[in-house]
This record gives C-alpha cells, sequence and structure tokens, in this order.
C-alpha cells in the first residue's frame, strides 16, 4: 500500500492498518522532494528507503503488530530523542557508554539503544513502556498534523522484541483532539519545535510564585523546544503548549526556531544547534510572485480573507528587492515569468541568508516530472499546480506558515485564564518530583 496525503489522510491509513490486523512498517516523508514521487519509492524497499538518496524531508517510521502500533520513530539514526526521555530518570549519560547493539543494524537505532538498557537494567520494564508510548504519542502527534506527503505500507516480521503493544483507536481519539486543539495556538505558538525564552521576566513575576518562575528559567533558555519540555516533563505537547500560551501572547515569553545539527552516531552527543529568535506574533506574511494579474489577485484575496497578510508580486526583478522589505513567512513563485523566471528568482533567494530558510513554493501550469525536479534543485520546498482551488491554496499555506491571524475571543480569554494554573501546576510538578530533570 502506498499513495499521497493528499489522497488518503494518516488517519484512515492507520485505521486501515487496524482494521486489516495488519504487521508491517508505515513509512511517511513530509514535503517529499520531487524526485521521491510515491511511484519510485514503491520500487523500493523499506530498508532500502531508509539509507535513499532521495530522501530531503522529514520523516518517520512506524511499526506494527496484528494492527497494533509496536513504535514509532521521527528518524533513523539520531539518539536525541531518547536522552530527552532518559532525562527524567537521570540516566541520559549512560547511553554514550553502552555498546551499539545489533538490533539496531536492521531497525531504528533508538528501539535498539532503549533495549540495551532495559537489558543493563539501567530502565525497568515500566520506564521503558513509558518512553515508548510518549514517542508514538508524539509522533502521531507530528502525523495527524501532516496534510502533504508520500507513504508506503509494508507488510513485514514485527520489529522484536517487543516491549509493548498500543491500540490504534484510542490513540487517534485522543490525539486528534490534541491536534485540534493546537491549531487554536495559532499564530503565537506554530511549532512545538519552538523554544521558550523569557523576555519579561517583571511581567511573570507579578503571574507566577517565585516556585515556578525559577522552575520555568531552567527550561526558558531559547535552547529548550515545547517538544522537549514535554518530554522531560511526562506531559503532552499541548499541555505544555497550552500552559505557556498567556505569557507569549502578552509578550513575556518569546519563542525561538532551532535547528538540530544532522550528526552521526559516532558523534552522538553532545546537541549542535544553530538558533535565530523568531518575531513577535502577527499575521503570517505571504507574498506571491507571479506576472500574471489574475492569479496574484486571486491569491491576495483568497488569503487575506482568511487572516492572511498577502502581497502581490508582478515584476520578477522589482520582487528580488520587495521581499527583502517585506520579510515574508512564505514565498509563492510562478515557474513562467518573463525577464527572469521562478527557477532563477528561489536560487537567488536562496543564497541570501535571509531566505534560506522561508519555504519557497512554485507554482506551475505544467505537472511534469522533469519541472519538479529542477524546482528542487534550485531549492524549492513545495509546488502547486495551477489551476488550484481555495482549497488547495489554503492547505498549502496552512501546511507551512499555520492558520492565519485569529479574532480575538471568549475562548483565548478562557485559556488565559486556566493557563496561570496550569502553569503553576505543571512546574511545581517538576520541583516536587526526584526525578526531575534537573543537574
Amino acid at each position: 500500500m502506498q499513495g499521497k496525503l493528499s489522497e488518503i489522510d494518516i488517519r484512515s491509513i492507520l485505521q486501515l492498518i487496524e482494521l486489516g490486523q495488519r504487521t508491517g512498517e508505515l513509512f511517511v516523508e513530509a514535503y517529499p522532494s520531487q524526485t521521491t514521487a510515491v511511484g519510485e519509492l514503491s520500487t523500493l524497499y523499506l530498508q532500502e528507503v531508509r539509507t535513499s538518496k532521495l530522501l530531503s524531508g522529514k520523516f518517520w517510521f512506524v511499526f506494527f503488530v496484528n494492527g497494533q502500533i509496536i513504535y514509532a520513530a521521527d528518524t533513523d539514526a539520531s539518539l536525541f530523542r531518547l536522552s530527552d526521555y532518559l532525562r527524567r530518570y537521570k540516566v541520559e549519560k549512560t547511553l554514550s557508554s553502552l555498546t551499539v547493539p545489533s538490533i539496531s543494524s536492521i531497525n531504528a537505532p533508538e528501539y535498539g539503544y532503549l533495549w540495551a538498557l532495559l537489558e543493563n537494567h539501567i530502565l525497568t520494564p515500566a520506564q521503558g513502556r513509558s518512553i515508548i508510548q510518549g514517542m508514538v504519542h508524539e509522533t502521531l502527534f507530528d502525523l495527524l498534523s501532516l496534510h502533504q506527503g508520500a507513504f508506503i505500507f509494508e507488510v513485514s516480521p514485527p520489529l522484536s522484541p517487543q516491549l509493548t503493544t498500543l491500540e490504534i483507536a484510542p490513540l487517534l481519539a485522543k490525539i486528534m483532539k490534541q491536534v485540534q486543539e493546537w491549531k487554536q495556538l495559532n499564530p503565537y505558538l506554530q511549532s512545538p519545535d519552538q523554544c521558550p525564552i523569557l523576555a519579561d521576566i517583571t511581567a511573570l513575576q507579578t503571574s507566577l510564585s517565585a516556585k515556578t518562575l525559577t522552575a520555568l528559567e531552567r527550561y526558558a533558555d531559547g535552547k529548550t523546544s515545547i517538544r522537549q519540555i514535554a518530554r522531560y516533563l511526562n506531559r503532552d505537547i499541548l499541555t505544555v503548549g497550552r500552559a505557556i500560551y498567556p505569557y507569549v501572547q502578552q509578550g513575556a515569553i518569546q519563542l525561538s526556531h532551532v535547528e538540530e545539527a544532522k550528526v552521526g552516531m559516532s558523534s552522538r552527543f553532545p546537541r549542535s544547534r544553530e538558533l535565530t529568535l523568531a518575531p513577535e506574533a502577527r499575521c503570517p506574511r505571504i507574498v506571491c510572485i507571479d506576472d500574471g494579474v489574475t492569479v496574484r489577485e486571486t491569491v491576495e484575496y483568497i488569503l487575506n480573507q482568511h487572516g492572511y497578510e498577502a502581497t502581490g508580486l508582478g515584476d520578477p526583478l522589482e520582487a528580488l528587492s520587495q521581499v527583502f522589505r517585506l520579510q515574508p513567512d512564505l514565498i509563492l513563485c510562478d515557474i513562467a515569468m518573463p525577464e527572469l523566471d521562478g527557477y532563477e528568482v528561489c536560487a537567488m533567494l536562496r543564497k541570501s541568508t535571509a531566505f534560506r530558510q522561508i519555504p519557497i513554493v512554485m507554482l506551475t501550469g505544467k505537472d511534469g516530472f522533469i519541472d519538479r525536479v529542477r524546482a528542487r534543485m534550485v531549492g524549492a520546498t513545495d509546488y502547486l499546480t495551477k489551476p488550484f482551488g481555495e482549497s488547495e491554496l489554503l492547505m498549502l499555506v496552512e501546511k507551512y506558515v499555520g492558520s492565519g491571524y485569529p479574532e480575538s475571543g471568549s475562548s483565548d480569554r478562557g485559556m488565559a485564564e486556566t493557563a496561570k494554573d496550569g502553569l503553576e501546576i505543571e512546574m511545581s510538578d517538576v520541583t516536587s518530583t526526584p526525578s526531575a530533570p534537573f543537574n
């Protein structure tokens, strides 16, 4: 079974696996490169996919036995996530002294190392099950938030040995609800990988107890993500996000973006990060570069109606200077334009540090393989085939920059009223728990 997430969503895929009581492995790639079209990936076995140079986006593996989940991974080589979970039990440093288990050569290394910890009695089975449940939960949170990508499910012998199995239906019900609630935190919280940093301690001192503020300072360092905080506290991502949301909204806490350097198994620790402070919350800003007046006006109208700040630019040469002034969160760029085509515009923007990480989506009237390959080669993030409808445009924009700026309403006020108590509870739990990850 293979396909595109534009044709079937993750929830339906998981339900089919559960209904058929399938045993095997699901592979999902987000924002797939145009050279990794499903038609090509389906000619590979998943063992080959893991090491394939075709992969350029983020990807996940989920392992099943008889329609139940055994384990889920967000990468095939990194032990960063496992180290975060081990901080709950203050044993993360033991990873560097473990012998590489043989299981890691055929399965996800993370899972192999987890079993080595169990076999060496560094973790108890109950702790191991708790870690796997957390890993599966956060992986499904990412997957159920995903709208575009490619997937393959391959029937295969089950991942072995097995520590636990998790039923799909209750997980889906719980996590789908959390994904929907997380969307309400946009645009202030856009990703679980954003890192809180204290911006106005004076304001926080008037709202939080000294004990809670001290605990918060240990995490809100601009280097620890919401996802990691959830791991350390043994909480879900939504709970942590809702707790800090009002303070981000007020400006007392700001968010930074972190990119972990990809390192090999020989240099598992320490982490290397590149840190950039995020701007204050505002409407997601979209620039559409297209010489067609109708396309520009249509994009502007649709996006402005849905809470985005959209600007259309018809001259590609002028657009190159305007984007530096506008500082967009997403760029839509037509391929077929006079003077400079979309490939050239994209390549020029990618040479600038300011636009190295900004999503650039190519607008094309062609749906050919060569066009997709060329777009990827010049650094394009994705493509959208013209003509496209309102739902297609909104789905793509939401995928990269989140929902449009919400109108202030009672739901935000209600969240603000409860979040202070939530943050107090979360941080108080940490300071009173013997296994809390304080060094």
